[in-house]
């Protein structure tokens, strides 16, 4: 182990509290994790799906496949 001074003590404790706390929050965001999948999971037994899980309408799936034109508009003015 290194030399670490008088401050030994001090330093270890810096480490150790440090390391509790990302393992704190670790498992919280695992823990959030497991409780949002059971949630979502829950919402799919009763039949409520996701919008992202839903397929687009034809219209719009039409829409967004269509080449964007080439061709310049007019720049006419409409007769008065």
């Amino acid at each position: 182990m290194p030399d670490l001074g008088p401050h030994a003590i001090f330093i270890l404790a810096a480490y150790g509290v440090t390391l509790v706390a990302v393992a704190a929050l670790v498992a919280s965001i695992v823990e959030d994790d497991r409780k949002q999948r059971r949630l979502l999971a829950e919402l799919e037994q009763r039949g409520i799906r996701r919008r992202s899980a839903q397929p687009k309408p034809a219209s719009i799936k039409a829409a967004s496949s269509k080449p964007a034109s080439t061709k310049p508009k007019s720049k006419r003015k409409a007769a008065p």
